[in-house]
């Protein structure tokens, strides 16, 4: 019997009671004070409403009846000391479960956006803004919700409903068994709705995330969907999802307005079943008229915790689907992780090595069976066509991936034994699409050394051939970039860019085609500072435009997956192969002119 009630409540009891378990245990303990004194408030809402239908007969057999004057100033104020208790624990216990709420939904977002900050990139790429910004937001507000509910339910609304069947009971045992047939009705017509609303549920959440992702890409792009008249396009997407979340919010508010009606008409039977044999038993056989009257009066109390009850089921199902989705974010593994034993990386002079390297996405080979010797203060190439493995170089030694194969060395410490702090911290990145967070410029240089002094900052700045633009702006350092530093040219951007690296001063350096997108006159400004950055550092270049390198150190061709060439330009030209055939492509000059002039 037990095992059915509890399957008609809730569905899939063993799925759901896991879920509910696991929210109890990791959010309730610490605020178990508070919540004991929201219990012990929700006892006295209960306990004053049992008194409120108790006291019922006294005002019926004693005023109205016996006529007893002196009852009437005792019962109005016993009424008075009823209602205001009853008041003033209701606004205790809704203060309480409030300030606990919003404590638990700002301790889950924070440990969700931990584990976010720990997920590799590859994590960010299966997964779009707007589903981890619904999953942080909503399922955050959701497992709230799902532990409010089912507090107050136990609390205010079955302890209410418990006192007020005790009533019902001490007055009439009998006319009280006819009410409590209505249960199993009630139970069995709100099970229905279960498993529809889970499905609609999920299915709303889905959509939400899409509006989510639909407003950031129209942002982002606002420029390609102006240029290319995509208003309509977007537009088309946005209405669909939003159509999508208000037809299924309907019909989740349908469904759980269908507990209403369901028990407006079970407890019409109920009343009227009362009204029949209360009435027949106060007429025919003398029975008390004020027992009557506050089992009436406990009865009519005890509808509405009653239909709040009825109707958990349904809010408890479309709250829960959200917040198993939280925890499908704080259950995800991390593929890579910092080993439990991480050393602090100790930089002597810079020397990256990797041993027979090969690494896959997922089932796309990425790099197979390298070997690189990248020497301390000197500037090595990565070149060769789009999709050979330079990116995924880069993305090795940050550690932001572990190698499937070989490994992975700084001054011969294997990167898989270091801290990311330590690791991250002597590392400092220029990338082609660079991205400023939206803050001042001074914030944005400043993220490169945080507690970095005003001195320091315009230092790096003037060292990254920034500061000429920044001093002309109105507001210099404190002129807000916008968002991505959309309110800067990409000159401007790559500039600050390299003042943040400046001002780490970090000992290796990689460069993204740090570069490519700048016209002529941006370009050499950044290369003047991109010179000045480079001194002394071990650097590293990823770089499809072959003039930018041919100064480097060592040039190695990739293409995929494999080093098919390394050696100075001047080398690589005269061996041939894929690296003078790219320079002939750029250059539109036989490989002959490009060796004699390189020789020069």
């Amino acid at each position: 019997m037990k095992r059915w009630i509890i399957e008609k409540f809730f569905g899939d009891p063993d799925q759901v009671l896991s879920l509910l378990r696991r929210l109890f245990f990791e959010n309730v303990p610490q605020h178990k004070l508070g919540y004991i004194a929201s219990f012990a408030c929700m006892g006295l809402v209960a306990a004053t409403t049992g008194a409120s239908a108790w006291i019922m007969k006294d005002i019926i057999n004693r005023i109205f009846i016996n006529k007893e004057e002196g009852m009437i100033w005792l019962i109005a104020g016993a009424v008075i000391i009823i209602y205001t208790v009853k008041g003033l624990s209701s606004y205790g216990q809704e203060v309480l479960l409030t300030r606990i709420g919003n404590a638990i939904i700002a301790s889950l977002q924070r440990q969700i956006f931990d584990r976010l900050l720990k997920q590799t990139v590859d994590f960010y790429q299966r997964h779009t803004l707007g589903d981890l910004a619904t999953r942080l937001s909503y399922s955050a507000q959701a497992a709230r919700s799902v532990i409010d509910l089912v507090m107050t339910s136990l609390g205010r609304d079955l302890m209410s409903l418990i006192a007020l069947t005790a009533v019902m009971v001490a007055q009439d045992p009998w006319m009280s068994i006819v009410v409590l047939l209505i249960m199993p009705g009630a139970v069995l017509g709100v099970s229905k709705l279960v498993k529809r609303v889970k499905l609609i549920m999920r299915a709303e959440l889905k959509s939400l995330a899409q509006i989510v992702s639909t407003m950031q890409e129209t942002a982002i792009g606002i420029r390609i969907v102006k240029s290319f008249n995509l208003e309509y396009v977007m537009r088309k997407t946005m209405t669909k999802a939003i159509r999508d979340v208000e037809k299924r919010s309907h019909k989740i508010a349908i469904a759980g307005a269908m507990t209403g009606p369901l028990m407006e008409t079970l407890g019409g039977f109920a009343i009227a079943g009362v009204i029949v044999y209360g009435g027949w038993n106060v007429i025919q056989n003398g029975a008390d008229a004020g027992s009557f009257f506050s089992f009436i009066t406990a009865m009519l109390l005890a509808y509405e915790p009653a239909k709040r009850l009825a109707r958990l089921n349904v809010q408890l199902h479309s709250n829960i689907v959200a917040a198993a989705m939280l925890y499908e974010i704080l259950d995800q593994s991390i593929d890579t992780d910092e080993a439990p034993d991480a050393v602090e990386l100790l930089i002597a002079n810079g020397q990256i090595t990797f041993n027979e390297v090969s690494f896959s996405y997922g089932n796309s080979p990425a790099l197979n069976n390298i070997s690189l010797n990248i020497q301390p203060n000197s500037v090595t190439a990565l070149v060769g066509p789009s999709g050979g493995g330079k990116s995924t170089v880069f993305a090795l030694i940050e550690r932001f991936y572990d190698p499937i194969d070989g490994s992975v060395q700084i001054d011969n410490q294997d990167l898989r034994s270091v801290s990311f702090e330590s690791l991250r911290s002597n590392i400092a990145l220029v990338t082609q699409d660079t991205f400023l967070f939206d803050g001042t410029i001074g914030e944005n240089i400043a993220f490169g050394k945080p507690g970095a002094s005003a001195d320091e900052v315009i230092e790096a700045a003037q060292n990254a051939n920034a500061h000429e633009f920044i001093s002309v702006l109105e507001a210099g350092y404190d002129t807000p970039v916008g968002e991505g530093g959309g309110r800067l040219s990409g000159g401007q951007r790559q500039r600050i860019a390299i003042a943040r690296a400046m001002l780490r001063d970090a000992p290796i350096l990689l460069l993204d085609e740090p570069t490519s997108a700048l016209d002529a006159q941006s370009e050499h400004k950044v290369q003047e500072a991109l010179d000045r950055l480079m001194k002394d550092r071990t650097t590293v270049v990823i770089a499809h435009r072959l003039s930018t390198v041919r100064n480097a150190d060592k040039i190695y061709v990739m293409e995929h997956g494999q080093v098919l060439q390394s050696g100075s330009h001047s080398e690589l030209i005269a061996q041939g192969g894929l690296y003078a055939h790219l320079c002939a492509l750029q250059f539109r000059e036989p490989v002959t002119k490009i060796f004699a002039s390189s020789a020069v």
